[in-house]
């Protein structure tokens, strides 16, 4: 495309991640006459998403697929031509492992992430005691909570289950979402579903029998999440940001520029600061921050200190992923499944393991296996700090007690996320309507990301784009022309 016009309003985006692109995207797309800016502190696009292809293996730092049971993702990808390059998880291996006792069991066939929508599977499950089975059966016959304020996920299982549900499939399932702890995450924030689950159908149990008719055959008999719902890039997630950043104005994204602080001028546009190797100062009619929100509390500090600390109080959690390969003849275990997710109750130094070289084609030479390994999260914060090689220790450890793994892998890459995966405890929606009302007060401010309201990139792509329409409007308003 040609090089952007400075002559007309002009907008940085601050933040070069998914939520950053799909920003700038959607701009170019409304077909918005304004100069676009993306200013990324990196020396590459992507933010946590970044692929690495290496002797035949394709390695994710990130997030490795994304869900299409909701449509932004999708849709984008669609518009943008890219639709033919997403892969199907493989259909022979649907199906996910909780640990128990030491010891990989699959999670009953039919249960999502709360609840079952299918009798036997339970009933025959060794994961749980029969008491629990029990309970469970008679979640239908639970009442529905008449308090409509909101309540950890936590919580909410234990009242409708128990808490042996909770402890060796709930919790060990959120976990590996969210890398949190489910007592504080916010159920309205993070799994709205079931809590209209309850309002309508007075029973998560009777509610998902009445949809399960209505789903493929292939996810009734999956376990632990609907996964012929997830689809990957063909090459990785960065082949899906390289095609974002393709569509881009020539010229519009500045990297290794990070912002250190901005400010708002009496006309109501706004100076931006950049630093690197030539640190400068330019001007904007409208700012986007699409950055963690604490990256956004500090560039906000000199701006509104109150919408910084609200920013700031929005607690995150991180992890390292420890991917590693292995010769698939070193493996006694299978491998008929996607992944495993481990309990706390479990006292392991690991959340979860995906077997990325059965879930996607590609992703491992012939004979060889690809698995990642996660460590740390919220409920074993301490761990991400760990050196390289004691993380690597931790996998390879981890891995050959659950897999029957003979031997060492044979290659090991070490992704470190601090304080990348936002929290969304209890109350969370509240804050964020705090913040969204007071960042309104400023003429031309605008804020996306993931801290808001959803982790997924579907979630930060959703979000993009109705704050682009949202400058889009502000623009075409009397106030933005002015």
């Amino acid at each position: 495309m040609d090089q952007p016009d400075l002559s007309r309003r002009r907008v940085a985006i601050i933040g070069g991640g998914i939520s950053g692109l799909s920003v700038a995207q959607r701009l170019v797309e409304l077909g918005e006459p304004c100069a676009i800016t993306v200013l990324e502190d990196r020396a590459r696009l992507g933010g946590v998403l970044e692929t690495v292809h290496e002797d035949g293996y394709l390695f994710e730092s990130g997030a490795d697929n994304f869900i299409t049971n909701v449509p932004w993702a999708v849709d984008l990808c669609r518009r943008m031509g890219f639709e033919d390059q997403l892969l199907q998880t493989g259909e022979r291996h649907r199906g996910a492992f909780v640990v128990r006792r030491g010891r990989l069991r699959k999670i009953p066939q039919g249960f999502i992430i709360m609840a079952p929508s299918r009798t036997w599977p339970v009933v025959a499950t060794p994961i749980l005691g029969p008491l629990a089975k029990l309970r469970m059966a008679a979640e239908y016959f639970v009442p529905k909570r008449k308090d409509d304020s909101d309540e950890s996920l936590a919580a909410f299982v234990v009242r409708r289950f128990c808490r042996q549900t909770y402890d060796r499939l709930v919790q060990p399932l959120i976990g590996g979402i969210y890398t949190g702890d489910p007592s504080k995450l916010s159920l309205q924030s993070t799994m709205p579903r079931f809590r209209e689950m309850e309002k309508e159908h007075g029973s998560l149990i009777r509610a998902i029998m009445s949809q399960a008719s209505k789903r493929p055959e292939s996810d009734r008999n999956s376990s632990g999440g609907r996964y012929s719902m997830f689809v990957a890039p063909r090459d990785g997630v960065t082949s899906f940001i390289d095609a974002i950043a393709a569509r881009l104005p020539t010229g519009s994204v500045q990297l290794n520029a990070p912002v250190t602080e901005i400010q708002q001028q009496p006309d109501n546009t706004w100076n931006v600061s950049i630093g690197g190797e030539t640190p400068r100062t330019e001007t904007f009619d409208a700012v986007v921050l699409a950055t963690q929100a604490r990256s956004a509390s500090r560039i906000l500090s000199d701006v509104d200190q109150p919408l910084s600390e609200q920013l700031g109080d929005i607690h995150h959690s991180g992890c390292a992923i420890v991917s590693l390969t292995y010769q698939r003849s070193d493996i006694s275990h299978p491998l008929d499944g996607f992944g495993f997710v481990v309990p706390a109750v479990e006292r392991r130094k690991i959340i979860s393991g995906s077997f990325s070289s059965v879930k996607y084609a590609g992703r491992a030479p012939d004979g060889s296996c690809l698995i990642r390994v996660f460590i740390g999260g919220a409920m074993q914060q301490e761990l991400v700090d760990l050196p390289d090689d004691q993380l690597r220790e931790i996998a390879e450890t981890e891995l050959r007690e659950l897999l029957g793994i003979r031997g060492d892998s044979n290659h090991a890459r070490i992704a470190r996320l601090p304080n990348t995966m936002p929290q969304y405890y209890v109350g969370h929606a509240q804050r964020v309507e705090t913040i969204r009302d007071r960042a309104a007060s400023k003429t031309g401010l605008f804020l996306t990301g993931n801290a808001f309201e959803g982790v997924g990139i579907p979630f930060c792509i959703r979000g993009g784009e109705q704050t682009a329409e949202q400058v889009r409007d502000f623009f075409n308003s009397e106030q933005g022309v002015a």
